[in-house]
């Protein structure tokens, strides 16, 4: 659980933690959109240069993104094994009965794998660099046009604000609970999957009765400090757009301009 950082602020003096909020929000979101774009290794190329740089501008050590993507190592190579049994095309490297690896589908796993573990790296920048309450501020400026469809933004930001604030929390919890179940004996890993999930049993109960409790504190401290629902409320702390944050969002128009060159027509997806 120690490896998990989602929701996880590092306090840093980088180029990337003085950005204003809603340009990284901004750029992660159109990162991933032109992520799309790239059909060759040369645009693979280019998207993992831009990177590797954003990740160098934050100030953190890769090793930490590395801790980050792996947990989800597992599910990406297990979605890249299906990717390359069920895509054909080119030259036909093994065939087994309806199992068949072809060149196309060996090209297109590859791209998968780096298509997942660029998001994790640059959403991990996006977590990393910045504080949750600055995150569900510039969630909540860039939501504010739904106001006028009726939508509760503020509470919708609210929900937001509270569930990354807990998350450390509640992976510290977890880890407390797994490592006083280790002292009284308990062995996670071991024996068939029946007895796994009923070694999960002790660890998700005194979570689940922990959030309940925090749940319902959180909720009468709102209230002494006098929260109303669909009340407009005034801001103590003041979004900034700096020079910075439009130079953040050219390199992305740049970015894209370079994978716009680089593009093969009708190549790999």
């Amino acid at each position: 659980m120690n490896n998990l950082i989602l929701g996880r602020y590092f306090p840093g003096n980088s180029w990337i933690h003085h950005l204003d909020p809603r340009s990284k929000l901004i750029a992660c979101i159109y990162f991933i959109i032109v992520l799309f774009l790239a059909n060759n290794w040369q645009t693979y190329a280019l998207l993992w240069l831009f990177t590797l740089l954003v990740m160098y501008l934050s100030g953190l050590s890769f090793r930490t993104y590395l801790i980050g993507v792996r947990p989800l190592l597992w599910l990406i190579l297990f979605t890249v094994f299906l990717q390359v049994l069920f895509t054909s095309g080119g030259t036909v490297y093994f065939e087994w009965g309806p199992i068949t690896i072809t060149e196309f589908g060996l090209t297109n796993g590859v791209f998968i794998f780096c298509r997942f573990v660029m998001i994790i790296f640059v959403s991990t920048v996006l977590t990393l660099s910045t504080k949750p309450i600055d995150l569900t501020d510039g969630i909540n400026y860039l939501l504010r046009p739904l106001r006028a469809l009726k939508i509760p933004v503020d509470e919708f930001s609210l929900m937001l604000s509270i569930s990354l604030r807990f998350v450390p929390t509640l992976l510290d919890e977890t880890q407390k609970v797994m490592d006083a179940q280790r002292a009284r004996g308990t062995v996670f890993g071991d024996g068939s999957l029946v007895q796994q999930m009923k070694k999960l049993v002790p660890i998700l109960l005194p979570l689940f009765v922990s959030s309940l409790n925090r749940a319902e504190e959180l909720a009468n401290v709102m209230e002494v400090r006098g929260y109303q629902s669909g009340k407009m409320r005034s801001t103590f702390r003041q979004l900034k757009w700096k020079g910075q944050d439009t130079i953040c969002l050219l390199l992305m128009v740049v970015l894209t301009i370079g994978l716009a060159i680089l593009r093969a027509p009708g190549g790999l997806h």
